[in-house]
């Protein structure tokens, strides 16, 4: 297996990621906010920005009701993990919710559909008659 070689930028979005979900699930004033998963971090080069793909389960109302929380709350979240890591200047938060959750289970469930399908014989199969 290769070695991978960590830059300083992923360590940081691995430090953002496990900081802000331990803000989110302790300190967040909503019930639902225990429920937030943080899926990735990708932070820019020079750590102005930092986008946070979260996932919640849940219908499309709780989803938007999530999303207008964090964006209230960006702030309070970057004061609060900035605590923990040592920048010259904390990265901006841009929350975006990960649809890959929901695509992955989606795709299983039809796939597990397809194949309770019943089969279809094949058309050009031999017999074993000449």
């Amino acid at each position: 297996m290769a070695n991978k070689q960590f830059t300083r930028a992923d360590r940081v979005a691995q430090q953002i990621q496990r900081d802000l979900a331990q803000v989110i699930r302790a300190e967040l004033d909503h019930p639902q906010a225990s429920l937030i998963t943080i899926t990735d971090v990708e932070v820019t080069r020079d750590y102005s920005h930092a986008k946070i793909f979260y996932t919640i389960m849940g219908d499309e109302a709780l989803r938007e009701e999530i999303a207008a929380l964090l964006l209230r709350a960006k702030g309070f979240l970057r004061a609060q993990i900035s605590r923990g890591i040592s920048l010259y200047k904390m990265p901006e938060l841009h929350f975006e919710y990960d649809v890959s959750i929901e695509y992955g289970v989606n795709l299983a469930r039809k796939i597990q559909e397809a194949n309770a399908l019943p089969k279809a014989a094949d058309d050009g199969e031999d017999d074993g008659q000449a």
